[in-house]
Parts: structure tokens; C-alpha cells; sequence
């Protein structure tokens, strides 16, 4: 008879493991294999003038561990073009954040000195991945990797046709 009164705070214990232990399960279990190549032609607010984006890239990550890692993102004008790119290879480093994922650089003016660049555009390097669903939302907020370009562009990107459109 003991063991029966006894038997309600075991069951609270083993329920309160169970649900620690899936919360960090499904943390570390968030995975993401996607990629994406898109373009898109705008017309810049003031002068008119034409710009081309265009953005291609493979992201693979299996909770924290980034498996695979590369953007290339380019913006053109009629007399000069402007380029980002970011891989693996930069110190990136994925943290699973709660709608995705935060990526960031170990050491951000490293890579930029290591990619040639020799003006400061800043020492911060993070992009959001927020996942809704099938959609993936990139959001860079990275110019340290751009040479002379602001940043990489935000775009949206299917998971499952790899088709994308830029955001605005």
C-alpha cells in the first residue's frame, strides 16, 4: 500500500522527464535541406534606374551542426554589380532559435579579411531562417561578407519546390 501513494509523484516525475527530454529532442531534431536560385529585375525608388538580384544557395542543418552552408547573392546595375557570398568555410555557426534558426560567424572580420576585403563595413554577421510551414524566410542582416554592398537580399524560399521571391 506504500508504493500506491507513492505511485502519483512518480508518474508527475516520469511525465516531467518525458517532456524535457522531447522538448530538447525536438530541438535538436529541427533539420532543414533546401535549396534555391532565383532572380528578379526591380527598378530602384528615385533614379528608376534597373537592378538585377539574383541569389542561388544550399542550406542543410540538422539542429545546431550545419552539414551545408552557401549563398551567393548579387545585385547588378547597368555599369556595376555587387556581390555577397557566405559558406561554411566563413566560421558560420547555426544556433536553433524558436522559429528556425540564427546564423552567425565564429569571427566575423576574419572572414572578411580572409575574402580580400580591406574597408570596415561592420564586424556583425547573423541570418535568420524562419520557417512557416513549407516557406522559409531568409533574413541577413551580414554586410561584413558584401565587399561594397549594403547586405544580402531577404528572400523567401519554398522547401519543397526551391522556387523563392525576394521580400520587400
Amino acid at each position: 500500500m506504500k508504493h500506491l501513494r507513492r505511485l502519483p509523484h512518480l508518474i508527475l516525475a516520469c511525465s516531467l522527464a518525458s517532456i524535457a527530454g522531447f522538448a530538447a529532442s525536438s530541438a535538436w531534431a529541427q533539420t532543414l535541406d533546401t535549396s534555391f536560385s532565383c532572380s528578379d529585375i526591380r527598378k530602384e525608388d528615385g533614379d528608376g534606374e534597373r537592378v538585377n538580384y539574383a541569389d542561388q544557395g544550399k542550406i542543410k542543418l540538422d539542429g545546431d551542426k550545419i552539414k551545408a552552408f552557401q549563398w551567393e547573392s548579387s545585385l547588378f546595375r547597368s555599369t556595376h554589380g555587387f556581390d555577397c557570398s557566405i559558406d561554411e568555410n566563413d566560421g558560420a555557426q547555426a544556433e536553433v532559435t524558436d522559429k528556425g534558426w540564427r546564423i552567425t560567424l565564429k569571427n566575423a572580420m576574419a572572414a572578411r579579411a580572409a575574402r580580400g576585403y580591406d574597408t570596415e563595413r561592420g564586424n556583425v554577421c547573423s541570418i535568420r531562417l524562419e520557417r512557416n510551414g513549407d516557406e522559409l524566410q531568409i533574413k541577413p542582416t551580414c554586410a561584413v561578407l558584401c565587399g561594397s554592398r549594403n547586405n544580402f537580399t531577404a528572400l523567401t524560399v519554398n522547401t519543397k519546390t526551391g522556387s523563392c521571391h525576394y521580400d520587400e
